[in-house]
C-alpha cells in the first residue's frame, strides 16, 4: 500500500495539474503572453498542422504585396465529413499592421481547438459539425515592420506601399527616425521661455499643462524625429497611408470622400485574396475579424446610408450573438461602427455580410477595463502612467533623455513604448484571447445545424403514399441571411429523396389548412430557399413504392443532413 502511495505522488510531482477548460500537457507548446512576428505564426500553424493532421490543412491562400504566403489553417474533424461540406466560421487578425495582437487571438483560436479536442466533448461535437478557417495575419508584410523597424503604437496602419503622403511629388522621403535606437517612436519636448508645460513634480515621466496666468517651461515638439526633406515637418512621409479596412467592394469609395482609399475595390492583393476564398467557399456562415484597441464588438453598417442592407431579421441575430459576447468578454461594448463610432466605406464587415450574406463582427481588442476593473475611458494617460507604475514596472515607459537634435537644439525623448497601450501587455494576452475565441465559438457552434425530423407517412390508396417530413434548423442562425435572399446570393438548399418513385413534390406551406406549394420540375429534389434559425420547413411528396428511402438536405451554409428508413 505504501509502495503504491509513494509511486501515485511520485508521478503526481512530475505533472502539473490541469486547470478547467484549458488544454492538458498540449502536443503543440505555444506561450499566449507574447507576440509573434509573421514568421513565428507561420511557424506555429506549422507546428499545429504537424501535430493534428486529422483535424488541420495548412495552406497560402495568397501573396502579399512583398511576396509574402497568406496562411490559412483549416480545421475539423475530417473523418466526420469534408470541411467544404460543413457550415463554417472564418476568422481573421491584423488587417491593419499595427493591430497585432489579432494575429494571436486567431492563433489562440486554431491552437485551443485542435489540443481540446481528444478531452473535451463539446469541441469534440462542434468540429464534428462545423469548419473553421483561420488566416492570423492578412497584412504579414507590416505586421513585421511594425515589429522591428522604429514605429509608433499606430504606425504602420497600411501595408508596405510607399506612396506620397505629403504631396510633394515624392514617396517616402521622410520615414520614422529613431534617436535613441530602442525600437520605438516616442516623443520629444525642449525647455522654452514660452513653454506651457511643467514635468509634475509627483510623476516627472507626466508633463501637466500650467494655468493660463502660470509660466510653463516645456514645449512639445512632436514625435522623435528627423525632418529629412527639410520642409518644416517630421516623420510626415512615412509607409502608406492607405487603409486595407477601405479598399473591400462594398459600399467603397474614393480617397476623396473615404480617406486611405485606394485606386479601386481589392486593389490590395492581401484583401483579393481572402475575396477570392471566400468566394469560392460558399459553406462560410459566420466570420470574426480582429482589430486593436477599445474593446468592441462591432457590426455593420458602416455608413448610413447602408442602414437598410441590415434587415430587422438578422439584426435579431446579431444582437442575441453579440450580448452573449458581452457577458462572455466583460468591458467589451457591442456597438454599431456608423452610429457609435464613424462612417466606414469600403469595410470588411460590410463586405462579407453585404456582398455574401455572411454574420461578421470586427472585434476591436485591448480596453482599459481589463487594467484596473474600471472604465477609465480609452487612452487614458493618468491610467496608463498608473499600469506602468504598479502593473508593468517602468516596462511601458522611456523616460525623458536628452539629445542633441540637428533642427532643435537640445531635446528630451521619451513616452510610452510602441507595445503599451493599444496593444495587449503580455500578461493580459492570453486571457483576452480565450474570451474572444469563447465568442467565435459560439459564434461557430449557431450556424446553422440541419437534422430531418417527424417523417410521416400517409396511405393515399391506388398505391400512392403521402411524406411530410420536416427539416429542422437547431441553431439560431438561418441558412440564409435576409440579405442572401434579396439578391440570390446563394443557392436555395436541396431536399432529396431517394428510393420511392416520385409523382409530385411540394413545400408545405400550412399543414394544418394543406396549403402547399408545387414544384413540377424534379419534384424529387424540392428547393427551399430558406431555413429559418430554431424553425424549420417542411417538404411533401407523393410517391409509388418507395417501403425503403433516404431524404437527404444539402445546404450551401447549412451543411447537409439526411434520414432514412
Amino acid at each position: 500500500m505504501g509502495l503504491i502511495m509513494v509511486t501515485f505522488i511520485s508521478e503526481a510531482q512530475q505533472k502539473f495539474f490541469r486547470a478547467a477548460g484549458t488544454p492538458h500537457n498540449p502536443k503543440v507548446e505555444i506561450a499566449f503572453n507574447r507576440y509573434y512576428s509573421y514568421e513565428g505564426l507561420v511557424e506555429n500553424l506549422q507546428k499545429i498542422n504537424q501535430a493534428y493532421p486529422e483535424l488541420t490543412r495548412l495552406e497560402s491562400i495568397g501573396k502579399s504585396y512583398e511576396g509574402r504566403d497568406i496562411m490559412m489553417i483549416t480545421i475539423t474533424d475530417f473523418s466526420a465529413g469534408e470541411a467544404e461540406e460543413k457550415p463554417a466560421m472564418w476568422i481573421d487578425g491584423n488587417i491593419h499592421s499595427n493591430e497585432v495582437q489579432g494575429g494571436e487571438f486567431a492563433l489562440y483560436t486554431a491552437w485551443y481547438l485542435t489540443e481540446m479536442f481528444q478531452d473535451n466533448v463539446f469541441i469534440k461535437e462542434l468540429l464534428a459539425d462545423k469548419t473553421f478557417y483561420i488566416a492570423p495575419s492578412i497584412n504579414p508584410d507590416a505586421r513585421n515592420n511594425y515589429f522591428m523597424e522604429p514605429n509608433t503604437g499606430s504606425s504602420p496602419r497600411s501595408g508596405m506601399m510607399i506612396l506620397d503622403n505629403d504631396g510633394d511629388g515624392l514617396a517616402g522621403e521622410d520615414m520614422m527616425d529613431d534617436l535613441d535606437g530602442n525600437g520605438s517612436i516616442t516623443m520629444m519636448i525642449r525647455k522654452s521661455p514660452t513653454g506651457r508645460f511643467i514635468k509634475d513634480p509627483q510623476d516627472p515621466r507626466r508633463l501637466i499643462q500650467v494655468e493660463g496666468d502660470q509660466k510653463g517651461e516645456y514645449e512639445y515638439l512632436g514625435q522623435e524625429g528627423l525632418d529629412n526633406d527639410g520642409d518644416g515637418r517630421v516623420n510626415e512621409d512615412g509607409i502608406g497611408y492607405y487603409d486595407p479596412n477601405r479598399d473591400w467592394g462594398w459600399n467603397w469609395q474614393p480617397d476623396y470622400v473615404q480617406r486611405g482609399a485606394l485606386k479601386y475595390p481589392f486593389t490590395l492583393s492581401e484583401n483579393r485574396s481572402v475575396m477570392e476564398f471566400v468566394m469560392d467557399h460558399p459553406n462560410i456562415a459566420g466570420a470574426q475579424s480582429y482589430h486593436n484597441s477599445g474593446g468592441m464588438i462591432l457590426r455593420g453598417p458602416g455608413a448610413e446610408e447602408d442602414v437598410g442592407t441590415y434587415n430587422r431579421e438578422d439584426i435579431r441575430i446579431y444582437d442575441a450573438l453579440a450580448e452573449k459576447g458581452e457577458e462572455l468578454m466583460p468591458g467589451y461594448r457591442y456597438l454599431t461602427v456608423y452610429k457609435d463610432l464613424y462612417s466606414v466605406f469600403g469595410g470588411e464587415l460590410d463586405w462579407f455580410y453585404g456582398n455574401r450574406g455572411i454574420f461578421t463582427y470586427s472585434n476591436e481588442l485591448m480596453t482599459s477595463y481589463l487594467y484596473f476593473h474600471e472604465n477609465a475611458g480609452r487612452g487614458n494617460q493618468e491610467e496608463q502612467l498608473k499600469v506602468d507604475k504598479y502593473l508593468t514596472f517602468g516596462d511601458a515607459f522611456v523616460d525623458w533623455k536628452e539629445f542633441e537634435h540637428p533642427t532643435y537644439g537640445t531635446v528630451e525623448i521619451g513616452g510610452f513604448k510602441k507595445n503599451f497601450g493599444r496593444a495587449h501587455p503580455g500578461f493580459l494576452l492570453e486571457q483576452d484571447a480565450h474570451r474572444n475565441s469563447a465568442f467565435t465559438i459560439f459564434h461557430a457552434y449557431h450556424t446553422p445545424k440541419l437534422s430531418v425530423m417527424d417523417v410521416k407517412e400517409t396511405d393515399l390508396g391506388g398505391g400512392l403514399k403521402e411524406i411530410i417530413a420536416t427539416i429542422y434548423n437547431e441553431r439560431m442562425m438561418p441558412t440564409h441571411a435576409s440579405q442572401d435572399l434579396k439578391y440570390n446570393i446563394e443557392r436555395p438548399d436541396y431536399v432529396s429523396i431517394s428510393g420511392a418513385n416520385v409523382v409530385a413534390g411540394f413545400v408545405v406551406e400550412n399543414e394544418d389548412m394543406k396549403r402547399y406549394s408545387e414544384q413540377k420540375n424534379s419534384p424529387e429534389k424540392i428547393a427551399v430557399g430558406n431555413i429559418p434559425g430554431m424553425s424549420g420547413v417542411k417538404v411533401r411528396w407523393i410517391v409509388t413504392g418507395g417501403n425503403n428511402y433516404t431524404i437527404n438536405v444539402d445546404s450551401a451554409k447549412g451543411g447537409k443532413a439526411s434520414w432514412s428508413k
